[in-house]
């Protein structure tokens, strides 16, 4: 499992067209992928549970990575964060 902290670095955070493109990323990987904010756990695959975050820019949250190819998943969540905006 890797659990890997991530800045959110965008202007107006994740709204509906940024939430999409997350899970779609999230969905690549056969790793079980989930955001974590405070206390609250949510699986980065899907759509309404990301939609109930309101993840503002510059907010710390928690990539959370399990599986065969945690580690690409991680890395390619992190990647899509820090680099969103030019999505």
């Amino acid at each position: 499992m890797i659990k890997k902290p991530v800045k959110i670095q965008l202007s107006e955070g994740l709204d509906a067209r940024p939430i999409a493109l997350l899970v779609q990323e999230a969905s690549q990987y056969s790793s079980s992928v989930y955001i974590e904010v405070d206390q609250k756990q949510v699986n980065a695959k899907s759509i309404m549970g990301m939609m109930s975050l309101t993840l503002m820019p510059g907010e710390e949250i928690t990539v959370v990575a399990n599986g065969i190819d945690e580690k690409e998943a991680a890395a390619g969540i992190e990647r899509f964060l820090v680099n969103v905006k030019n999505r």
